[in-house]
Order: structure tokens, then sequence, then C-alpha cells
């Protein structure tokens, strides 16, 4: 797939709107009145004189013009007839609603040539889909769309872009508050992808944010210019990304790619980009609505305030799944909040308030006032709303009140949060929205939206990182080295190993066992796997004993490797690399030895990585402790871990084109100050 050509604006802020088809061309009409588009509509229909009381024209050259947007709901054969007249007349672009294309190809024998006849008929023309509803342009009131929605116009909002019509149906029936600006669907993207789209989107000075949820990268290119864009114009992107990549591969040799995964990839991909990532459709929308309002946050520091013990304990616990912190109060901060809620109140955060000063506007606003002076990134009050129908809400529109006023006294970013998303009031979402105030559906969701915002914010704080590495593999097919073929490689990319000989022989083995000093370690090469398969000797201490081993292992091997045994270290790490089929080769690093799947504690790093890069991954693992001396045991020379680990991405840049598989397990990181030693080594390269 490549991007189109030509630029999006025409197709998505049309002014003029061709539509062919019957019944689905005929709502895409119904949608564009009913949400009062203003320019013009133009049917074409073979038989019909007029469609709600406008002329039908019988093809694309009978229009008055070429459209700046058309919606082609006919059959699929007819839909490629129509995209090549519509691009020859110089149209803006189109939908593509029929489906049987690619997406059908293992239903229909046809299905693949035909997407690749529709993208060679619309040249470069922009074309959406197929097999899509297409998009709803709220601002302008432009709905090349042809079904329901529950979606009203807004002068300004989000961005909210699907591969799944339906889902983008269920997204514009929300009530939480959120303005949606646009919900786009791009069905197959044969020649649009999603990226694209958004790109298009994020230029218009209206939108605010955006969503994406992502079934599969269209394009890695498309994903950086939309990354890039996002932080020039500080409009920051949000996903939902699902499912595996359908080209990975996975490798069987080593532990690196079951510890890397596509998904973890995925995640590594657009953190890097400054693009966050949720798991969730309600956190999805709770995370536009914050980077609607406020855009990223600085920190991940929250405050929050209930009138309940049971919320603050809710909202402290859900703290702890999260990276984000309920930083103590400052002392500037407690006097004020003393003189507001009386002395029975414990002053911390979160904070119960209690209900000393429930429906006291005055008091309350003073409260929330002086923890919004705190300066924390976001501060949230707990509220839940009673049933409209049924109860008195009138207190707890006294609360709102005073949030709101306590957040324009203070300037600071605030957040109303129902702790049951049902127990907010869509009326009252919107009034909060109106007034600056975020009202979130959900502790989990308020939450997830905090950490998301504030994880964006970190990565713009900091220089732009270089593009990700994408090196398309060489031809040949990929060997697997010997260890001593891998030790040597390493060695010579700057990666310490221990001092060790090759042997043919047991004899050989025990002679380079002498020359290099006991203890040793004896390996049978050419195993896979070698502990598991009893190819591997520890701490061997005379002739003997090596020659009795390399006996054992005669039948496995062929041939020996003997290395000076390494002492005891501190903590033990593995680093890999593979070759992801959308990211490009990467990095991946975590607790080593025989604990690698137990404690499955990794993280992956994208490539060109820093020092600074390896250091805060490194920092980032559950075995960082041992690493800084757990409960007074000697800490580990990290400085050596960082070393090797750098002269590890620094070969893997070097040779990405025909690396395909590394695994270094372990690293020993030896007490401070006595290095690290790659004590095991896997290369898989092309030929």
């Amino acid at each position: 797939m490549t991007s189109p050509p030509r630029p999006l604006d025409r197709l998505i802020r049309p002014k003029s709107i061709a539509v062919f088809g019957g019944k689905e061309a005929r709502r895409v009409i119904e949608q564009c009145d009913r949400m009062g588009f203003s320019g013009q509509i133009w049917p074409v229909h073979p038989r019909e004189e007029e469609i709600l009381g406008r002329r039908c024209y019988r093809s694309v050259a009978e229009l008055p013009a070429a459209p700046d947007a058309a919606f082609i709901g006919v059959n699929r054969s007819l839909t490629i007839e129509i995209i090549r007249d519509l691009a020859q007349r110089g149209a803006g672009g189109a939908i593509c609603y029929a489906s049987g294309f690619r997406e059908a190809a293992n239903e229909l024998s046809d299905g693949n040539d035909l997407q690749d006849a529709l993208v060679a008929a619309a040249g470069d023309m922009p074309i959406v889909g197929p097999n899509c509803y297409g998009f709803i342009n709220m601002l302008d009131g432009a709905l090349l769309w042809p079904d329901q929605h529950g979606m009203q116009r807004v002068e300004r909002g989000v961005a909210v872009l699907t591969q799944s019509s339906n889902i983008a149906c269920n997204i514009s029936m929300q009530k939480r508050g959120l303005p949606l600006a646009y919900v786009m669907t791009a069905g197959n993207q044969a020649q649009t992808g999603l990226s694209d789209l958004a790109c298009a989107v994020i230029e218009d000075p209206r939108v605010t944010a955006v969503g994406l949820h992502i079934e599969g990268f269209d394009s890695l290119e498309a994903l950086e210019r939309l990354a890039a864009r996002a932080r020039d114009l500080r409009k920051a992107v949000v996903t939902l990304k699902v499912g595996k990549s359908e080209a990975a591969q996975r490798a069987t040799v080593s532990h690196t790619a079951s510890l890397a995964g596509d998904d973890r990839v995925s995640s590594a991909l657009l953190a890097r980009l400054g693009i966050g990532r949720v798991d969730t459709l309600p956190e999805l929308l709770e995370t536009l609505k914050l980077l609607h309002l406020s855009g990223p946050l600085k920190n991940a520091d929250i405050s929050s305030m209930s009138c309940s013990g049971g919320e603050a304990s809710l909202m402290a616990d859900a703290g702890v799944r999260r990276r984000v912190s309920f930083r103590p109060l400052k002392e500037k901060q407690r006097q004020p909040l003393r003189e507001s809620l009386g002395e029975m109140v414990t002053i911390a955060n979160p904070l119960d308030y209690h209900t000393f000063v429930w429906g006291n506007r005055e008091k309350q606003t003073a409260a929330f006032t002086a923890m919004m002076r705190g300066d924390y990134a976001l501060n949230l009050i707990v509220l839940d709303f009673p049933r409209l129908d049924r109860c008195d809400a009138a207190d707890w529109v006294t609360t709102c009140e005073a949030v709101i006023a306590a957040a324009k006294a203070t300037g600071a970013v605030a957040g109303i949060v129902a702790s049951l998303g049902e127990n907010m009031p869509e009326e009252t979402a919107l009034s909060l929205m109106a007034a600056g105030v975020i009202p979130f559906f959900g502790i989990d969701e308020a939450l997830a939206a905090a950490e998301t915002a504030a994880a964006i914010g970190a990565v713009w704080a900091k220089p732009a990182a270089p593009a990700p590495l994408m090196a398309a593999a060489s031809e040949g097919q990929a060997a697997t080295m010997t260890e001593a073929e891998a030790k040597a490689e390493l060695a010579h990319a700057g990666v310490a190993v221990p001092p060790g000989r090759t042997a043919q022989s047991p004899t050989q083995a025990a002679d380079a066992a002498e020359e290099l000093g006991f203890p040793v370690v004896l390996k049978g090469l050419g195993v896979a796997h070698k502990t598991e398969a009893g190819a591997v000797r520890l701490n061997l201490k005379c002739r003997e004993e090596v020659l009795a081993a390399a006996e054992v292992m005669a039948a496995l091997a062929s041939g020996y490797l003997v290395e000076k045994m390494i002492e005891s270290p501190v903590a033990e790490l593995i680093v890999g690399a593979l070759r992801d089929p959308v990211a490009g080769p990467v990095l991946t690093l975590g607790a080593g030895g025989i604990l690698v799947e137990l404690l499955n504690d990794s993280a992956i790093l994208m490539l060109p990585a820093t020092e600074q890069d390896i250091r805060e991954a490194i920092d980032g693992l559950k075995i960082a402790r041992l690493l800084y001396g757990y409960r007074g045991a000697p800490k580990a020379d990290v400085a050596a871990l960082v070393k090797i680990v750098a002269a590890v991405a620094s070969y893997v840049v070097t040779h990405a084109s025909k690396l395909e598989e590394l695994d270094i397990n372990p690293i020993m990181v030896l007490p401070e100050g006595r290095g690290a030693v790659a004590a095991d080594a896997l290369i898989r390269r092309r030929k």
C-alpha cells in the first residue's frame, strides 16, 4: 500500500458530493440534509428522475462538475467502473461501500484481483475502502455515511478512526460528553490507510486530538508522519491497538521471540513515536476527553478527593495498577484544607473530605481550590450522581459548581469521576465539558486516561527520537552460527565474552582447559538448548573431569567450546534481537538465565537506541532491584551492562539487513567494577 499522492482535503471536507446507488445513496443524502450540509449533492442513478427532491444524473460524465467527494453504493464490479470515470473526471476522492474484495478472498476467488483493479482504476484519486461505511464530518455536516449515527454538529472536537464500520457506529452513539468532530472508517485500506486519514484530519484546526482503533498497522511511514505532525501541532494521538500482525514470523530457537511478541513490539513502537495506547474502547474515549480539554499532561502526579473513604480506597487501589502517582500534599496546602474541612478530616492524597462540607458551595470551593494549588497534573473529584428520574441532584450540582469555580481560580486541570459510568448523566457530562472540567466515566478509565496523557507528555518533553530502524531482509537462507562463532562476532563488536577455545575431541578439550586454567565450563557445539540436552557442564576443576564430561557429550555435539568459568554474578539478564515484520529489527532486554520465562520480566527497545534509552529500560525491569543492591547485597556493574547492550544494539544496526535473530542468555552482571560477560550467545544470520 502507498499513500495517495493527492491530498485528502476535498474528500473529507467536500463542497460537492455525488452519490451512486439506491438505498445506501438515499441514506447519505438524508444524513447530509439532517445535519445541515450546505454544499451541492448530486445523485447518480440509471432510472430515477429525482431522489429527495434532487435531479438524478445518469453518469459521471453528466455531473455539473467533478465532485469533491463521492459515495459509491453499488456492486463491486460497477464500483470499479465508476471509480475509473471519477478519476478521469478529476474528482476529489470516493468512498467504496461494496464488499467482496480482498477481505473475502478466501470465499471469492477473484477478490484479490478485483481489489487490485479497483486501486488501478483510481490512479492518483484517493479512495477509502472498499468494504467500508465511509465517514462523518460533524464540523461541516458532510456525511458520506449510509446508516444511523448518534452525533451532533460541533465547532471543534476529536477525530476517531477505525477499520471497523460497526465499531464506528457504536462510537457515534456514545453518551459520555465527548465532542466528535470526525468518525471515519477505512475498511480494507486498499489505497488509503487509517494513518493517511489521520494525517489529513489532524491538519484541521478544529480537531483537538485523534483516536485510532487499529487492527493492523497500514504503513509505518504514514504512522511516523502522523506522530511527527501530532507533535508539531500539539495534538495528541491515542490508539486502541488490537490483534497480531498477519505477517509475523515466530522464531523458535531462542527465548527472544517469546519475550518480544508482536503486541509488545507494537507498544514499544507507539511509545517511541509518542502515540498513546489504551486497552479498551471506554479508555479510548475517556482519554480523548482529557486530551481534548487539556492535551498531554506534564507528569503523572494526580490528586483525588471524595466524600467517602470507600471511594478514596478505590482510587488508591486503582492507582497501583497504573503509572500514576498520588503525590503527597505540599505543606502549604494543609492549613487551607484544614480550615475548610475541619479537624476530623485526615489531610492526605487521596483525600476523604467526609460529608461535613456537603452542599456547602463556599467551603467545597475553598477545599477544592486548596487541593488544586498543589501543582498536580490532574485533579480528580469522585462524584456519582443520583438517578435524575427518581432523585434530587441539587447538592451534586453544587459540588460541580464548586469544582468548576476552583478550576477556574487555579487554572488547574480538573475532572469529576463517576465510579460507575452509568452514574454520570449525559447532560451533566456535556455541561462539565462546556465548563472545561472533564467528566470521567469510571475510576479505572480515568486513571488510564491520566497514565496515557502523561506518557505522551513525557515523550514530547524530550527531543524527538530518530526514526525506527527499517531494513529490508536480504536474500538468502538464515543459518545458525555455533556459539563459538557467535561469540567471536560479538567480541569483535565490543561485547565482553569469557576467554575460550574450541576443540574437536575430548583430548583437545582437556588440553584447552589446561591452557585456560581451571575451573572451566564445557559446552557441546551444534546443540540447541544445551542445558536441557545435557550439553553444558559447569565448574570443571581438573583435566579428568573435562575428559569425562566431553565423552558423555560426544554423541550430541559436533565439537566443544571450553571457557573460563565466570565468578558468581549479582544478576543474570538476557538481551536479544529479532526482525519484526512491521517495526524492523528490535531489541529485547530482561531477566535472563533459567528465570527468563518464569519471571517474564522484559522490555522492548526500538533501534537505534542510546545509552540513556538502555539505562531507562534496565531501570524499568523488576530485576533492577537486584542490580542496585537488594537488601544489602552487592551492587552490580550496571555501567558495564549498559555498554554490552549498547554494543549489541550497534551490532544489530550494522547487520540489520542480514540479521534474523540474536540471543545472549545470560549476560552475567558481576559486582560493581568487575564488569559483565556474555556467557552464552546465539546468532541466526542470512548468508
